[in-house]
């Protein structure tokens, strides 16, 4: 398993992932997310939880790409899951993976 260096390590693949998918970024954070791993808005507001550091670097890629696609996709419908597959391949496992993550994960109250 390869983790994150640092933060800039994970913003400077957010930006890689930004410039390639077209996705104009305003502001980019890490912070402590008690109930998703990321988050985003219309105006170029990304949120990703810093807890990602600490995780595989293509579970951290699965994140960032599922989040900027959603500038573009406000579902998980057909084109958003094709799209997905484009970019990340068969990203079911990741996506597994993440959620065993989740599961998992102490939470504070």
């Amino acid at each position: 398993m390869r983790i994150w260096r640092d933060k800039q390590e994970f913003k400077a693949r957010v930006l890689e992932w930004a410039d390639k998918l077209n996705v104009p970024v305003r502001t980019l954070s890490l912070r402590t997310m008690r109930n998703k791993w990321a988050s985003y808005s219309t105006n170029g507001y990304l949120n990703f939880n810093s807890d990602l550091l600490a995780m595989d670097k293509k579970i951290g890629d699965y994140v960032i790409v599922h989040e900027l696609l959603h500038f573009n996709v406000p579902n998980h419908g057909k084109l958003w899951k094709s799209l997905m597959t484009v970019h990340l391949g068969d990203y079911s496992e990741l996506e597994r993976k993440l959620k065993r993550a989740s599961a998992n994960a102490v939470r504070p109250g």
